[in-house]
């Protein structure tokens, strides 16, 4: 085999390789970036493989080649299935989130809300945005603004607001990253995409485990919320168009914000891929577990189940659970091996059963933190629900 014919298959096994993460969960927290982000950009990976596998099969058709050239057009047309298999579950996806919003918030949710109708997004899912990227235009921001200092700890938020002076909706927003990291700046573009879409988007900061058990979080956000409430005229902040949305942990803690007693009166709660039963968190494991879900949960909680039974009881969303809550939209990652699926639509059946409304939508092909990729097929597909729910419960 010549070096050229090596080169050829190396490429082809390299793009291979990359393409199995789109099914393979990853086994250990340094692979998760792999089978977080190659999904997202299945666009890109159909482009590239689908024209590699071309190539081969016009080359070869011409002239007759070696073993090593028909090994890597059959590691190409793989790699260009497997890359393919997004797009692939995106019709069925869309299909079941229509139905869901629609049988729950009516027909009137699918199309473009009276709020923002000139921007907010025309599909699910646009491919010339998975190549340029959305970029939103310039919005207002205060940062690092101070709200509470607990133990010492200077707690901060960031405001992101429309270009325009005015009284808007808002977006209460918290991050993730198991209780333990990240700060008010995640997940900036989002909140910059949204105040451009016309509301005020509040990004709060909490202290962190394992320093820090609960409930030291959940009081450091409705510290947040009484200082959001107090400059909500300084912010252009209509305080009766409230929302609360949080990723991962920071949908544990947004969703026990929204179920329980409050400074503010949220219209609706939006939780992306959040644990709501910490118990059976604790004893249902995914497989394979790349973050090591029990440490995770006894650095939060400061134990386990037997020795914290009641800090895992009032950590647990699913718990607060009662008549009357604010409108609930759950969006979980069908391959998430971080905080399963199976909990969002526990939550989801506990909330309907005491006549909440709640919209469940699952992304087949998701991982956790999917919206990390913000261009990313499944943060698309997510934002165009997200959104239009919002402008239903703000309106």
């Amino acid at each position: 085999m010549s070096i050229y014919s090596g080169l050829v298959l190396l490429v082809c096994l390299v793009s291979f390789l990359l393409c199995i993460w789109i099914v393979i969960p990853a086994p250990i927290f340094s692979l998760l970036p792999l089978s977080v982000g190659t999904p997202e950009i299945s666009p890109w990976l159909v482009v590239i493989n689908a024209v590699i596998a071309i190539a081969f099969t016009l080359a070869i058709s011409q002239k007759p080649s070696g073993w090593a050239f028909r090994v890597a057009l059959c590691l190409s047309v793989a790699a260009l299935i497997l890359s393919a298999l997004p797009l692939a579950q995106y019709p069925q996806a869309r299909k079941n989130a229509d139905q869901v919003m629609a049988m729950v918030l009516g027909n009137d949710s699918l199309n473009a809300p009276k709020v923002n109708r000139s921007k907010i997004r025309s599909k699910p899912f646009i491919l010339a945005d998975a190549f340029r990227g959305i970029t939103p235009s310039s919005v207002r921001e205060v940062l690092d603004i101070p709200f509470a200092n607990p133990n010492g700890v200077t707690l901060t938020m960031n405001v992101y607001r429309p270009a325009e002076v005015g009284n808007y909706p808002a977006i209460v927003m918290i991050y993730g990253g198991a209780w333990q990291r990240g700060d008010a700046y995640q997940n900036a573009m989002f909140s910059r995409y949204m105040a451009n879409q016309g509301y005020v988007v509040w990004t709060i900061s909490y202290r962190h485990a394992p320093t820090y058990h609960f409930p030291s979080q959940i009081e450091d956000v409705r510290s947040a919320l009484d200082f959001i409430q107090q400059q909500a005229v300084e912010y252009e902040t209509d305080l009766n168009r409230v929302a609360i949305m949080g990723r991962s942990a920071g949908a544990q803690l947004a969703s026990l914000a929204a179920y329980n007693a409050s400074p503010i009166a949220f219209r609706a709660v939006v939780n992306y891929y959040g644990p709501v039963n910490l118990t059976a968190g604790y004893y249902d494991v995914p497989n394979p577990d790349p973050i090591g879900s029990r440490s995770v949960l006894t650095a939060f909680l400061g134990g386990t189940p037997q020795e914290k039974g009641a800090e895992y009881f009032s950590a647990s969303p699913l718990n607060s659970v009662r008549p009357n809550l604010p409108p609930s939209l759950l969006i979980y990652g069908g391959r998430d091996h971080i905080v399963m699926s199976q909990f969002g639509k526990r939550l989801a059946q506990a909330l309907e059963a005491q006549q909440n409304k709640v919209v469940f939508i699952e992304i087949p092909w998701a991982d956790h933190a999917f919206d990390a990729v913000f261009q990313g097929v499944s943060n698309q597909f997510a934002l165009y629900y997200t959104e239009r729910f919002l402008a239903w419960a703000l309106r």
